[in-house]
Formats: structure tokens, sequence, C-alpha cells
């Protein structure tokens, strides 16, 4: 019965973080040793920074929102 619980709680703050736009950093490191093995796995500030533009743009010659 815990067990489930605590694999609810996961999925409910997952599903929360992904909702305000917070990507999940440890499911792309899970992903990232799973099927890319041989690629670097970017630090959790990369990978925030890296979600952002993805999000709102910001690189060099893409329309931003503001």
């Amino acid at each position: 019965m815990f067990n489930d619980l605590s694999r609810l709680g996961k999925y409910l703050g997952q599903a929360a973080r992904l909702m305000v736009g917070m990507p999940d950093y440890d499911n792309y490191v899970e992903h990232m040793r799973k099927t890319h093995p041989e690629q670097p796995v970017m630090d959790y500030e990369a990978f925030f920074r890296e979600r952002q533009e993805a999000r709102y743009g910001g690189g060099k010659g893409s329309p931003r929102c503001c």
C-alpha cells in the first residue's frame, strides 16, 4: 500500500511540475543514461537553462515572447 502511495505521490509531483513548466531533471538523467550512455549528461543548471530557452526562445535570432 505504501509503495502505491509513494508512486502516486511521485507521479502527482511530476505532473504538477510539468503543468507549471518546470521540467523533470531526474527523468532526463535516467533517459540519457539508458538510451544515450555515450553522451554527457547536463548538470541541473544547464538542463534548466536549455529547457527555458526551448520553451520561451532566447537564442540569437529566435523571437522572444516579451
